[in-house]
């Protein structure tokens, strides 16, 4: 059992969930949830704070401020509070409120934008608001998630090397797209693993990250409304996309056998589910990487109310509860039966 002294010294990378029981096809399941910022943006939040460290970019009167849909947020408040510096997030309404309340009882401040960018998101409004700061005064120090290489040069570390340590005989794996960091940390070392690997992006339907038509998105994490920055596809060999009724789904099938993950999770496990459908996955060894938990997303993904006013009765439908997963199960077991009275 580790002993640690500072919250970001702690962090689970070793942990995978076989989903083969619950999917009907083969996939590992990475879980990057276990530390005590709850997601995969640790990693990224660690290594660009020490880099702005190291370079002198942070000093102590500075105050840290990014723009963030939720988890970076909660990372940096965490990493913020322990090492003594301010810090403000910017978000937007989509943010989760327990996501919110988070930040604040780490001692952070939240500023969150109403106005939407022109391909209907929030994060050119978002960002607009960051560099108003940053010129308003120069204690302001922008980390920028979505430039910063230090964002990808963690997964190029990290998360890689424990997927290829547990699984040396990888064929494809599954990244959902955000800021792209995760997908190009990921992509850039098994470019030069010893042996081919699939990479397949994950991305959620309405965000233009990879082109296309900008959409609704409520639920936060993956998507973005402009291109990511640090996004090569060439290192990309495919592209899903995922609609958020599908991600919803995904989310609440995993719960029913006792897995709570989040929206951004969901999204990737749905995505992974439809592409191994559509290919033979005899001998294949297929890993996806779950971002996140899933109680941040309890009045949201998982709240009854908020589901039936944005996508209607028929987003719980349990005939419909099976949703992108090809299993010969019933949509309902009987063992989800409740006892009528």
């Amino acid at each position: 059992m580790p002993v640690i002294s500072a919250p970001h010294d702690f962090n689970e990378g070793h942990l995978f969930v076989d989903l083969k029981s619950i999917l009907g096809c083969p996939l590992y399941l990475k879980c990057e949830g276990f530390n005590f910022a709850g997601s995969i943006k640790l990693k990224a939040a660690n290594e660009m704070v020490e880099s702005a460290e190291r370079e002198g970019i942070l000093k102590p009167d500075s105050v840290i401020v990014e723009s963030s849909s939720g988890n970076l947020g909660v990372a940096l408040s965490m990493i913020a509070a322990s090492k003594g510096y301010k810090f403000l997030c910017v978000t937007d309404s989509r943010c989760n409120l327990s996501t919110r309340l988070l930040m604040e009882s780490l001692g952070s401040k939240v500023h969150i934008v109403a106005d939407l960018d022109e391909n209907g998101g929030f994060l050119g409004t978002r960002i607009e608001y960051v560099r108003s700061l940053c010129a308003s005064d120069d204690r302001y120090v922008w980390l920028s998630q979505y430039t910063n290489p230090g964002n990808w040069q963690a997964h190029y570390r990290t998360t890689a090397p424990q997927i290829a340590r547990q699984f040396p005989r990888l064929d494809v794996l599954f990244v959902g797209t955000g800021t792209a960091g995760t997908l190009m940390g990921c992509a850039r070392y098994f470019r030069q693993w010893h042996r081919p690997v699939r990479i397949v992006a994950v991305d959620s339907v309405g965000s233009v990250a990879f082109g296309g038509e900008p959409g609704r998105r409520m639920i936060p994490g993956l998507g973005m409304s402009m291109r990511p920055p640090l996004l090569d596809e060439s290192y990309v060999n495919e592209v899903i996309r995922v609609e958020e009724a599908d991600t919803i789904r995904a989310c609440h099938q995993m719960a029913r056998r006792g897995f709570l993950f989040g929206g951004s999770t969901g999204t990737v496990v749905s995505g992974a589910a439809h592409w191994l459908a559509r290919h033979d996955t005899r001998d294949m060894t297929a890993v996806a990487i779950a971002p996140d938990l899933g109680e941040r997303y309890l009045d949201t993904v998982y709240q009854a109310n908020w589901l039936q006013d944005l996508f209607g009765d028929e987003i719980l439908d349990p005939s419909r509860s099976a949703g992108p997963f090809e299993t010969d199960e019933p949509a309902t077991r009987e063992a989800d039966r409740w006892p009528q009275p």
